[in-house]
């Protein structure tokens, strides 16, 4: 696994990895005939930029300068998105009740570096894989203490998004709003830190935020099952919610999610996962390239 701030260009990173893949020389050639990318940012023509990151690219000019004959470019959690059929039992956790309809549509969503926003629609045999920024929908909030907390974070962002709070990111703008209002010094934690039960048993602010986050991404979470019509499922992948293991299966999540006033029958019957795959996008980006590249030769791009 590389480190994108170890490379100035995403072409710099790409050559570093196949300059470190013995099986490449086992297969008979030094390049790849077809790649598939999955990257945290729209992606809606030939010019990509990564939303938290400062990397940007032509997808054109990169297949030509990789000489890769085919690559497809899909934002992350379309791929992730793409990754649910072919997850299994052991590879997600179930969080409260509800049951499944197979043939309804599957909401996806998940906060890491940002928070990204997927859906799956059945349509016949196949699922099709949303792409969409809806990690930047305006974030509301559902109790007073939520609705001080925005107040004060949209006096230092423009626009507070839920990806300003239900984010690694978020995470500390959480705690660090907490600590403001309260009046309390707030330290320099990193969201992993924040996120650890020791630090939290000793920093009421650590806990106070971990709790508004999982309660937060509840809300999230339950405006797209209602969105989408998500009887499917809920699945929340990202490296934050799993690590927070069983904080997060007791957290306020669940309660959250179905706390849609008259809606409430409707999102109590749709059942809320946790992706415990450790790369999901990785499963999404083979079915992807298989169905759009592998079986459609004048796929580019």
């Amino acid at each position: 696994m590389l480190a994108c701030e170890d490379y100035a260009s995403i072409e710099d990173a790409i050559e570093a990895y196949l300059g470190g893949v013995p099986p490449l020389i086992a297969l008979g050639r030094q390049r790849p005939q077809a790649a598939a990318l999955a990257i945290a940012g729209p992606v809606t023509g030939d010019h990509v930029a990564l939303t938290n990151h400062p990397w940007s690219f032509s997808i054109g000019e990169l297949r030509q300068r990789m000489a890769i004959d085919r690559l497809l470019v899909v934002n992350d959690f379309t791929a992730v998105a793409a990754a649910i059929p072919y997850l299994k039992p052991a590879d997600r956790t179930v969080i409260g009740g509800g049951d499944a309809d197979a043939a309804a549509p599957i909401g996806v969503l998940g906060p890491g570096s940002g928070l990204g926003v997927s859906g799956l629609i059945p349509i016949g045999d196949h699922w099709f894989a949303l792409s969409g920024e809806g990690g930047h929908g305006t974030m509301a909030p559902a109790t007073t203490r939520e609705s001080i907390v925005l107040d004060h974070m949209r006096r230092r962002f423009d626009h507070v998004s839920a990806e300003r709070v239900v984010s690694g990111p978020g995470l500390v703008n959480l705690y660090d709003t907490l600590a403001e209002i309260d009046g309390v010094p707030a330290a320099s934690y990193s969201p992993a830190q924040i996120a650890d039960p020791q630090i939290g048993d000793q920093e009421p602010h650590c806990r106070e935020a971990v709790d508004m986050f999982c309660a937060m991404l509840g809300t999230i979470a339950g405006n797209l099952a209602l969105t989408l019509g998500a009887r499917g499922g809920i699945y929340i992948a990202g490296g934050i919610v799993a690590k927070l293991g069983p904080i997060f299966a007791v957290s306020g999540f669940r309660e959250r999610f179905e706390d849609k006033g008259r809606m409430r029958p409707f999102l109590s019957s749709i059942p809320t996962y946790v992706i415990t795959h450790p790369f999901p996008a990785f499963l999404g980006l083979t079915a992807l390239i298989f169905e759009k590249v592998m079986l459609n030769s004048d796929a580019s791009t």
